[in-house]
């Protein structure tokens, strides 16, 4: 009598594995790759250069449990190296993951982001102050503090893409508060007050989960809420109803908006707090912009595409 085959000796899982630049393209054909693939029980299965932009696994084992857990990683010289985990593998589903690695030294292209670009886009940037002055403190932040700028186009695409009960949080947006503290990883805003609203709806549909103690990360803070439908680069919009406002009849209070690297609040305390308090950094946004991007492609939703991009 033959021997009965395990799950594991019959079954295996299909999975597709795309590298872009950061230009949103696909990576330079020719051009040496190096991937890893690892299973749930961290067993390498595959490492190996490729000098192609898409690598197909027809059959990667499968064990109908944690091991189906994969982790993909891409790495090439020149470029930072990205990753992403848990890819849960599945016999009758192709799985595809899609991975982004941008120069070590990469620079903002911001050809596609020009003032007139912005006051149609993000009106908010443009209200309270005459075109011609508009025009140049915008010009002057993309010549002097280009990360600030990125930070900025992320946030604000990110926040397109949130879905309320009504509209988006970007629509709430009045009048940016543009001083020192438009940073490299956030920025302030006066808001329509009912945006508080309804994100507190859309916390009690899942979409967001409070932070408790929100004055301990952000000094000042009266309530925060992030969002939680990716592993990473979630946004986080701070409330500041004490600092109030009437701009075009509406009463506003001022939203702190910024992206985290991680959903976890004790992974983002220890990986990501902690290390920039001991540095003097910021949340790098060329990270922000890779792992929003990655998480957006792995979850299926409209590409992430602020007006700029990554280049050499």
């Amino acid at each position: 009598m033959p021997a009965r085959k395990t799950a594991t000796q019959s079954k295996t899982s299909p999975l597709m594995i795309n590298v872009f630049d950061g230009t949103r393209q696909p990576f330079p054909v020719g051009t040496d790759i190096l991937y890893r693939v690892i299973d749930g029980n961290q067993k390498q299965i595959y490492t190996q250069d490729q000098r192609k932009p898409s690598l197909y696994f027809k059959g990667l084992p499968f064990y109908d449990n944690f091991g189906d857990n994969y982790a993909v990683i891409a790495s090439s010289d020149g470029y930072r190296q990205a990753g992403f985990t848990p890819i849960k593998l599945s016999p009758p589903i192709s799985s595809r993951v899609d991975l982004m690695l941008i120069p070590d030294d990469g620079q903002f292209n911001f050809s596609t982001a020009g003032w007139d670009w912005i006051k149609a886009n993000l009106p908010f940037l443009a209200n309270g102050v005459d075109d011609a002055a508009g025009r140049a403190r915008y010009e002057d932040l993309m010549e002097r503090k280009p990360a600030s700028l990125a930070a900025l186009l992320n946030i604000t695409t990110a926040m397109r893409q949130i879905n309320l009960p009504q509209g988006n949080p970007l629509e709430y947006l009045k009048q940016i508060l543009w001083d020192t503290s438009l940073t490299e990883d956030r920025f302030f805003a006066y808001c329509d007050r009912e945006l508080m609203n309804q994100v507190r709806t859309a916390t009690a549909h899942g979409e967001f989960a409070p932070e408790i103690g929100p004055g301990f990360f952000h000094p000042g803070a009266t309530a925060s809420w992030k969002q939680i439908q990716f592993g990473e680069a979630n946004v986080q919009l701070t409330f500041h109803e004490e600092e109030k406002a009437t701009i075009g009849g509406v009463r506003c209070i001022v939203v702190e908006p910024d992206i985290d690297y991680y959903k976890d609040l004790g992974a983002h305390t220890l990986l990501e707090v902690i290390p920039n308090a001991l540095t003097g950094g910021l949340t790098s946004p060329q990270e922000v912009y890779v792992l929003r991007w990655i998480a957006g492609r792995h979850a299926g939703i409209p590409e992430f595409n602020p007006p700029y991009t990554i280049v050499k």
